[in-house]
């Protein structure tokens, strides 16, 4: 079933249960290797997933939980090989949207959620988007509305020292390390993972979030882009731009929020990312955000979604 949490909609299975685990994989289309997010609605639940709680841990869970923050500690032995295929460890997830804790608490397990939509493709901010992605290979969506966050969570390991963010969300590295002190920025953040390595994290190994249209990152000021996406209109070209960037092009255009609102891009990335596929474009040029705080997530979405190709033009 498709449930909504404050980052994306996930799809939402027993956490313990090993078929019920394949049965995400199956109607995602996801690569068995993907590991997924257990959720969970209460702290108690926490100790019987993983082997043991450190004291850095606890102060983070104190910090940010519920919210938009995915821990990775070593797993108990409950754990299904489904849920973290070929790895030692678990994350978990104490998730804010009230619906996501009720049904949790309502279903009595945990529950493992990945982005509720065909693998690959933009992760879903509303239930229409699940409806449109898994629509005859679900059996149904609960309307929570759109998701405030709009990426997915941040993933840091704990089972490593010094901490590793393996992928960024709405908790920024800046938050995390208030916290937890000296963080490493895992380097599959902005490029691909190492080839032979395996996927600690979701989001990790394989190209993501992507429209059936091509996109490509530019990197440069505004009036750069500008220039570049202009100067391509005769190629079918199209744009995926700041609000602020719109009235000066002169190709088909989807706008991801304001320049300097990296919390309202976040929200409204993958829509746009959807939305792409109806302008009648070869390629898109995407305007490339400053990878700092919220716009570090947004950037590593980008890229996943581009295939990790950069244009810098300045």
């Amino acid at each position: 079933m498709g449930i909504p949490t404050e980052t994306v909609y996930g799809l939402a299975a027993n956490a313990l249960d090993g078929n019920a685990c394949a049965r995400i994989f199956e109607a995602k289309g996801r690569p068995v290797d993907n590991p997924l997010i257990v959720h969970i609605s209460e702290l108690s639940q926490w100790d019987t997933l993983v082997r043991e709680i450190p004291e850095n841990a606890r102060r983070l869970a104190e910090t940010y939980w519920p919210g938009p923050l995915t821990i990775i500690l070593p797993k108990a032995e409950c754990i299904p090989d489904a849920v973290s295929p070929g790895l030692d460890t678990v994350s978990v997830r104490f998730p804010a949207h009230p619906v996501a804790k009720a049904v949790i608490s309502a279903a009595g397990v945990p529950l493992a959620a990945p982005s509720a939509n065909l693998s690959g493709r933009p992760s879903p901010t509303t239930a229409g988007h699940v409806w449109h992605d898994l629509k005859g290979r679900i059996e149904a969506v609960l309307d929570g509305g759109e998701c405030g966050v709009g990426v997915e969570s941040t993933v840091v390991s704990l089972a490593c020292n010094p901490p590793r963010l393996l992928r960024p969300g709405g908790i920024t590295l800046e938050q995390l390390e208030a916290v937890l002190g000296p963080v490493f920025v895992d380097p599959a953040v902005t490029h691909p993972l190492a080839e032979g390595a395996k996927a600690a994290s979701p989001g990790m190994k394989y190209k993501h979030y992507a429209p059936r249209v091509p996109v490509k990152i530019v990197e440069g000021s505004g009036e750069a882009y500008i220039r570049f996406v202009n100067g391509r209109a005769c190629e079918g070209a199209a744009a995926l731009c700041y609000d602020g960037d719109a009235s000066e092009l002169r190709v088909p255009f989807v706008c991801y929020g304001q320049e300097d609102d990296p919390e309202r891009q976040a929200r409204e990335l993958f829509d746009a990312l959807r939305r792409l596929d109806e302008l009648d474009a070869k390629i898109v040029y995407a305007r490339c955000p400053p990878p700092e705080g919220v716009g570090l997530a947004v950037y590593n979405r980008l890229i996943r979604a581009a295939g990790f190709e950069v244009i810098h033009i300045d």
